[in-house]
Parts: C-alpha cells; sequence; structure tokens
C-alpha cells in the first residue's frame, strides 16, 4: 500500500513521533493506523516524544581529549532532573558522545545527530533508546570542537560534570609539561567566568555598548564633559580586567595576573605559552529551569 504524506502527517501529529519513523512503520503496518501507533510504542518512540515537551535543564558536560592533546571536544547533555544526570547509564552515554565529537566534522548539534554511535545506530537512534529506557527527556544541547594548529588543549570539570572547561594553550611544549598550568587556568575559567581570553578578542560591539553606560554613569554623577572620557577609559580599562582571562587576578595566587603565572611557567620550563582559547560550558545556563509544584505533585500521584 502506498504511504501518503497526509497519512505520515497523521500519525505524526497523534504520536509527536519522528517524519522518518512514522513513515518506516506505516509501511511495516502497511497502512493501518492502529498498529503503527502500537510499532511506535513497542519501539518506545512515541513515549520518547511525548517526554520531549519536558524542560531538560539538568544534566552534564563531558570533554574528551586527543592523546597528544591536540584536539579536544565538549559535550552537553541535559535531562528532566540531577537523579537521571547521576545515573551511570546516562553518564557513559555522555562520556561516549564527547569521544564521538573529537572526530566529528563541524560543531552543528543537527549534523552530530545523524553521527554513527560505536555501530548502534546513529547519535540520535541511541538518544530515543536511552529517552524511552530512562523514562526522561533528554536533549543533546551543544557541542565544542577544538583542533587549531599549534595549540595544546587541557580540561577541567567542576562539581562532577556541572560545569566544563577547556583551555587551548599555544605552545611547542608537550600536552604533559602544560597540564599543570593549563588545569589551573581552566579552573580559573570555571570559577571566574571570563568572557573573553584577552582585549583582542573583545567584541568592538562590547566595547561600544559599555562605553555608552560608563559614560551615562559619569553624566549622571554630575562629572564635567571634559573628564568624562578620560574617567570612562579608565573605568573600561578595570571593566575589561575582569572580563578578559589573562588580565584577571590569578584565584591561587592574588598576587599575580593569569598572564603572569603562565609566563612563570613558560619560564620555568623554557618555552613559551599563550592561553589562545577557552570554552566554557555549565549546564542549564540559559534554559528555563522547571519550576515543581509539591502539592500539586503529591495531589497527582494520589489521583486528587
Amino acid at each position: 500500500m502506498a504511504i501518503s504524506a497526509s497519512m505520515v502527517k497523521e500519525l505524526r501529529e497523534a504520536t509527536g513521533a519522528g517524519m522518518m519513523d512514522c513513515k518506516k512503520v506505516l509501511v511495516e503496518a502497511d497502512g493501518d493506523m492502529e498498529k503503527a501507533i502500537e510499532l511506535l510504542r513497542e519501539k518506545g518512540l512515541a513515549s520518547a516524544a511525548k517526554k520531549a515537551g519536558r524542560i531538560a535543564s539538568e544534566g552534564l558536560v563531558k570533554l574528551a581529549f586527543s592523546a597528544d592533546g591536540k584536539k579536544a571536544a565538549a559535550v552537553e547533555v541535559n535531562s528532566e532532573t540531577d537523579f537521571v544526570a547521576k545515573n551511570e547509564e546516562f553518564v557513559e552515554f555522555v562520556a561516549t558522545l564527547s569521544e564521538i565529537a573529537l572526530d566529528a566534522e563541524s560543531e552543528n548539534v543537527e549534523n552530530f545527530m545523524n553521527a554513527d554511535y560505536r555501530g548502534e545506530g546513529t547519535v540520535a537512534d541511541v538518544l530515543k533508546a536511552k529517552i524511552a529506557k530512562i523514562g526522561e527527556n533528554m536533549n543533546v544541547r551543544r557541542i565544542a570542537k577544538c583542533n587549531t594548529p599549534g595549540v595544546v588543549y587541557v580540561g577541567y570539570i567542576h562539581g562532577a560534570g556541572k560545569i566544563g572547561v577547556i583551555v587551548g594553550l599555544e605552545t611547542e611544549a608537550s600536552a604533559e609539561e602544560v597540564a599543570t598550568v593549563g588545569r589551573d587556568v581552566a579552573m580559573q575559567v570555571a570559577s571566574m567566568n571570563p568572557q573573553f581570553v584577552d582585549e583582542s578578542g573583545v567584541d568592538p560591539e562590547f566595547i561600544e555598548h559599555e562605553k555608552k553606560i560608563l559614560v551615562q554613569q559619569a553624566i549622571n554623577e554630575g562629572k564635567p564633559a571634559d573628564i568624562v572620557e578620560k574617567m570612562v577609559i579608565g573605568r573600561l580599562k578595570k571593566e575589561l580586567k575582569e572580563t578578559c582571562l589573562v588580565e584577571q587576578k590569578f584565584v591561587k595566587n592574588g598576587e599575580m595576573s593569569v598572564k603572569q603565572y603562565v609566563d612563570s611557567v613558560a619560564k620555568e620550563i623554557g618555552k613559551s605559552i599563550r592561553v589562545a582559547e577557552m570554552v566554557r560550558f555549565e549546564v542549564g545556563e540559559g534554559l528555563e529551569k522547571k519550576e515543581e509544584n509539591f502539592a500539586e505533585e503529591v495531589a497527582k500521584q494520589m489521583g486528587n
């Protein structure tokens, strides 16, 4: 029996399953809508689709590195609850995804979902199966890939995967030689959340925006017009010291900046080191958190 687009659409609306999955089961069921819905449920696809509406704002960040530190990847996968984020199967799943991301062609999540998952199907297929098995909505939110020539990557995971940081160091030193300094700088990024590596990476729009705010602040304070400009430059430099990683006070030693610390290690090992890149993923940042009403939840459980 020929499967029409309207049949696929009808099944998709009824179950929320993916278009290709709907088409496959309709072919398998020879166009029988009820049988197709049953097949989707058996495959765990209908239940996975129903769960896809729930907010997944917990989860895990995992990092992966090549043996020589020349390549690195970060992956954030969200779940609905912190309980699932600690589930061994979920942790292993996210760790495997970070390894797959090392060899992914791009940071495009849509393309990544079509990548092979260790011969078990695509990432999307395995994700659907995990949703059906674990019983919670999950979402591969973002990936980052780092592989700039001449850069060595080191990472740090904070809070069992709540924050993941990759730092790229431009150096001729080996990954072993820069392991400690790289981890220290990555910890700095995790705790202080700088917006930029250094002033050269600051978005000109950000500077203009901040300038406008600072000018208005100075005018509101009643400062004379002739000194406003000087004041603004001074305040902007102070602000950039707080938002640029290398200008920040080093958390392990407030007597020096991050740059001074990195330079001191470079001198020690006799090889230049420059902080060139950083990636910082924090679980659920920017996502709406699901508000639970405990009384309502209990009432639902009791059938009231």
